[in-house]
């Protein structure tokens, strides 16, 4: 398997021209199932499959699950930010030097299972209450210089749980668990 294809097994995101409802039903209900997905994908794993990389040079399964916690709680973060706010200077993070903390790295996933839980019980309460008014509000991404509409990263999160997903389930195809 090519390098970009262990990198991207779904692809890039790739924002629709339309944004509609049926789309923002159907991202958000990737995002509120992405918890009990991946705890099914994980939960039964050992230590040594944890600690298993996605790729070569890539990130072990293990950091892959606190990575989604870390990234998914600074998204709703942003979210909350831009409901309560008008177009939020967002802080950006090293998502790399975070995976490579002792809580990523070593640490079990347990507690960002969680987490995870947790967040996105909330974050889809929140979604799913979103006016047509508040899908527009937007929150300013310093790193890329532009706005971001809420609409537009339900899909961007979507997607990211999905992406995330996908590292796991074919690495697990490829090895055979």
């Amino acid at each position: 398997m090519d390098i970009e294809k262990q990198k991207f097994p779904i692809g890039s995101f790739v924002k629709p021209e339309i944004i509609n409802a049926e789309q923002l039903s159907i991202w958000i209900e990737s995002i509120a199932s992405f918890p009990d997905r991946l705890k099914a994908e994980v939960q039964d794993l050992s230590n040594e499959q944890l600690d298993t990389p996605y790729r070569e040079n890539g990130w072990t399964i293990r950091q892959v699950v606190h990575h989604c916690a870390d990234s998914h709680l600074n998204s709703f973060a942003r979210f909350k930010l831009a409901l309560t706010e008008d177009k939020p200077f967002i802080k950006p993070y090293f998502e790399d030097r975070w995976a490579e903390m002792v809580d990523s790295k070593n640490f079990p996933i347990a507690s960002s299972i969680k987490i995870l839980e947790g967040i996105h019980l909330r974050w889809t309460a929140i979604l799913k209450n979103l006016s047509a008014t508040d899908l527009t509000r937007t929150f300013v991404h310093p790193e890329h210089g532009k706005s971001f509409s809420l609409d537009e990263n339900i899909g961007v999160y979507a997607w990211h749980c999905d992406h995330h997903l996908a590292h796991i389930t074919t690495l697990k195809i490829r090895e055979g668990w």
